[in-house]
């Protein structure tokens, strides 16, 4: 299959194709910048036990929704109209993709801002929203960097981020087990501790999401389908590509 270079993206001979495929590109970029912002400002709800701050990331939520929408119409538009093949087709296959994934993370996010809204943690022990908090950090920082490989075109890149969700994975099984402990320690916590448990899987979710982004990228630019390797598969692809 053939590989996509960065510089195709511009290397069509109609300017209003290359402009199209352009804007399409910058709206996921504007889409993923939203769906950062949520996730930032739900950590600091969580954090501060801010009920009004996850009110308003609720209500903003409908934004990301409005955008996989329209982002979504622009493709299918592209697509009647320009009857792309190749390449082409592969690269707008694969942003109708990662708009769904980052709007799946904009539907965990809410979930997130919901609980904090419902959950009373007045009582609630400080070390379990710590760890949380360092979670939520976490995939952050992946979400932040699958969206600078898709603006880069970096398999590279990405191929280091789809390693790193085992890493989440395990760090959200942790404070899962941590939590069913703080439970059984003082039944008076169960509320308090679901809602964090809730919001524990919520952060592993965005994980996925944030991963399968990076996936998308190794195929929109290798040809190469990552999706359901183990990692031992994903480094023997690494090899292959970056030698």
């Amino acid at each position: 299959m053939e590989r996509l270079d960065r510089k195709y993206i511009t290397q069509h001979t109609s300017r209003k194709f290359n402009q199209e495929l352009e804007d399409v590109r910058n709206r996921v970029l504007a889409m993923g910048g939203l769906v950062e912002k949520q996730l930032d400002d739900v950590l600091q709800a969580l954090c501060e036990n801010d009920g009004e701050l996850g009110g308003r990331v609720v209500k903003a939520d409908r934004r990301i929704n409005a955008m996989e929408v329209e982002i979504d119409e622009a493709c299918s538009q592209i697509i009647a109209r320009r009857q792309p093949t190749a390449s082409d087709l592969r690269l707008l296959i694969m942003v109708i993709k990662i708009i769904t994934d980052l709007e799946r993370i904009g539907d965990q996010v809410k979930r997130v801002a919901k609980s904090v809204q419902e959950c009373d943690r007045s009582t609630a022990g400080r070390s379990q929203v710590t760890d949380l908090k360092h979670l939520g950090e976490q995939v952050s920082a992946m979400l932040r960097e699958s969206l600078d490989a898709y603006a880069r075109v970096d398999v590279e890149g990405a191929l280091r981020i789809i390693h790193r969700d085992g890493v989440i994975d395990e760090e959200s099984e942790a404070i899962m087990r941590a939590l069913m402990t703080f439970m059984m320690e003082d039944p008076r916590q169960i509320s308090t501790a679901m809602h964090l448990l809730w919001c524990t899987r919520a952060f592993e979710r965005m994980a996925d999401h944030a991963k399968n982004v990076c996936e998308y990228i190794v195929y929109m630019v290798e040809g190469r389908d990552v999706r359901h390797a183990t990692s031992a598969q994903i480094s023997e692809v690494e090899k292959e590509i970056l030698g």
